[in-house]
């Protein structure tokens, strides 16, 4: 009769899945060379267009806007620095590419905005962007971003702009007088 109290068998297999792991870690941390991501080509998808890739080389860059004067008129900067600001705050929801497609919206009802579509229930001009920014919309999860300072505001109400398809043309003197006013 065997008077062994422990489980012979387990004993050898934790012994060898810690040997086993400690020589993997080795040879990773080494002799591997790992995997370089600047050889993973980054695309956009069809469906976003041209802008989109644009959008994001320029998001590569950081970009001051602090001394902007009239954020409510468009510039690269800005777009650029709505691309930073949308990665930050809003990709968890309208995903990374703005397709209403974010891990944390699969479960909003209803679902977040496909900013590249552009199907508006608000408005589409950039004063009625930027007031949903400002206020959410009632009935939905899209919560006010009023925290934002104006400037970024302003930049995601370009950056959404120009990854649109379903632009709504602004009035110039509107957005002007708008502009000069908002907080």
């Amino acid at each position: 009769m065997n008077n062994d109290t422990y489980n012979r068998g387990g004993f050898i297999a934790f012994v060898f899945s810690i040997l086993f792991s400690l020589c993997f870690m080795a040879y990773v941390a080494f002799f591997s060379g790992g995997i370089d991501l600047r050889e993973i080509p980054k695309e956009a998808p069809a469906e976003a267009g041209p802008a989109l890739a644009d959008n994001e080389a320029a998001a590569a860059k950081k970009v001051d806007v602090s001394n902007v004067k009239d954020p409510w008129i468009s510039t690269d900067d800005l777009i650029a620095h709505g691309h930073q600001v949308f990665e930050t705050n809003c990709a968890v929801c309208h995903g990374p590419k703005g397709l209403g497609d974010g891990p944390a919206g699969q479960g909003l009802n209803p679902p977040p905005r496909n900013f590249v579509k552009g199907d508006w229930v608000q408005g589409g001009t950039s004063v009625d962007l930027f007031n949903t920014l400002k206020t959410g919309v009632k009935g939905s999860s899209m919560v006010s971003f009023s925290h934002l300072p104006t400037v970024d505001r302003w930049s995601l109400v370009h950056f959404i702009r120009s990854i649109t398809h379903n632009k709504i043309k602004d009035d110039p003197k509107k957005l002007e007088e708008f502009g000069k006013t908002a907080e």
